[in-house]
């Protein structure tokens, strides 16, 4: 199954956590703090949102920054994604 994005709206795949700290100790899932880099996956079209024109300015396997609780978690096919308007993207990672 894949997920398409509506207008703009923009899939996001979290980017693997670290579990150890830098000093060795190993966190527990509930510690760890929400990922706040992501790699884009899908991008809507842009469009007419809101009556204004909306351009989309992330593509596909961009490194992004994002909200640390911004968007809509979903799960599909056992992959965790998040769903976010495109202003809910804070930078692209170069």
């Amino acid at each position: 199954m894949t997920i398409k994005p509506l207008l703009d709206r923009v899939v996001l795949k979290p980017t693997e956590v670290e579990e150890t700290t830098q000093s060795g100790f190993i966190l527990t899932s509930a510690s760890q703090e929400k990922p706040q880099f992501s790699e884009v996956i899908a991008v809507g079209p842009g469009g007419l949102v809101d009556g204004k024109e909306v351009k989309m300015f992330v593509s596909v396997g961009d490194k992004v920054i994002t909200g640390k609780y911004a968007g809509t978690e979903v799960k599909v096919d056992g992959e965790e994604y998040t769903i976010v308007r495109q202003n809910d993207i804070l930078a692209i990672v170069e």
